[in-house]
């Protein structure tokens, strides 16, 4: 019998934990109130408020990442003002220009490891000088990025500072905030979110929940009438109960950072059999999104067996490809596919050993 692919395409191919079925199911006969006004709600944005140390942030529960970004984004802008992403950006080059749509113009920076520096946000202001132009207001960043890499403290806080200056927004979208904050590169905390951004999101679609992202709005001129903004794309669900439940069960103790823990570490064992076998990365292995560069036929010998997305053409011979793991993902998977490597490695060495 033919083995049937696992896949490595995304860190949301399950459904969701357990313990978030389990609760689902528990309080499936309780009646509540609508549209995020909810006593599930209402405890998990207690809870993250606690976690964040903070009581003046705002917090609002939507579905997914694409409406979050545009509605935050869409919701803090003028129409004639801009933001300011990497080429790489989610908002820039995934969401079917949802931003765009909303009639705001992205300004996107090519980058080398998907993060935003000062200088070349600067670059994007100087060339913007009247109001022939847009003007940029916002910078977006991700983190993790679109390419796995993270940010330091100082790194955001060089951000947020520079932003202050050119009085800009800050707005972090944290689809995999959890695999970025348990990531071995990085210091931020919680907590260091709420003095370094604007507004940010903490994503639950891609750490266990089934559905559902929480946006933080920390900047209090960004507040103001944001249910209207949200109600009036779609995103304020009669059944709100379902994205705050899921948030009670991931903040009420560690669930969420175990989760993301989990899948960093699922990652960090693929990504170190990969390297001891001299096989490169397109950037450094630092979260649960990792891209491997193999020479083709390998490419073609694991895709018989795995599912995975081919990223990048690097020459005639190689390619990048991107391998996602999860809060479900099992350590025997892990293991056949290091295993499954390691015997192509064995019966094409002779071919390998010229190509890497």
């Amino acid at each position: 019998m033919e083995k049937i692919k696992y896949s490595f395409l995304y860190d949301y191919s399950e459904g969701a934990h357990p313990r978030i079925m389990e609760a689902l199911k528990e309080t499936n006969y309780v009646q509540q109130a609508g549209y995020g006004e909810d006593a599930y709600c209402v405890e998990a944005a207690e809870l993250i408020k606690k976690r964040l140390k903070s009581n003046h942030v705002d917090i609002h529960f939507v579905s997914g990442g694409t409406q979050a970004n545009y509605i935050v984004i869409s919701s803090a802008l003028r129409p004639y003002e801009s933001v300011v992403s990497a080429a790489t950006g989610h908002i820039n080059v995934h969401e079917t220009g949802a931003v765009e749509a909303k009639g705001h113009k992205i300004n996107s920076i090519v980058t080398e490891d998907g993060k935003l520096k000062t200088e070349e946000i600067q670059k994007v202001l100087t060339f913007h000088t009247d109001e022939h132009m847009v003007l940029p207001k916002m910078v977006y960043i991700s983190n993790s990025t679109e390419i796995g890499t993270v940010y330091t403290r100082k790194e955001l806080s060089d951000l947020h500072q520079f932003c202050v200056e050119k009085g800009l927004y800050l707005f972090m979208d944290g689809a995999r905030l959890g695999s970025a904050l348990m990531s071995s590169e990085s210091d931020l905390q919680f907590e260091d979110l709420v003095q370094l951004t604007d507004a940010f999101y903490i994503g639950g679609t891609k750490n266990g929940a089934l559905i559902g992202e929480a946006i933080v709005i920390v900047n209090d001129a960004l507040k103001q009438k944001f249910r209207f903004y949200i109600k009036q794309n779609g995103g304020l669900l009669a059944k709100g109960r379902l994205l705050g439940l899921q948030f009670r069960e991931l903040f009420r103790d560690e669930l969420y950072l175990e989760n993301a823990t989990h899948a960093n570490l699922m990652a960090k064992k693929m990504a170190k059999a990969i390297e001891e076998l001299g096989f490169g990365f397109l950037g450094k292995p630092s979260s649960n999104q990792i891209f491997p560069i193999f020479p083709n036929l390998v490419i073609e010998e694991l895709s018989r067996q795995y599912s995975f997305y081919i990223w990048s053409k690097v020459d005639e011979n190689h390619s990048s490809v991107r391998l996602v793991t999860s809060w479900a993902t099992d350590l025997k998977v892990i293991d056949e596919f290091i295993s499954d490597l390691h015997d192509i490695y064995r019966r094409r060495k002779h071919e390998l050993l010229h190509r890497i």
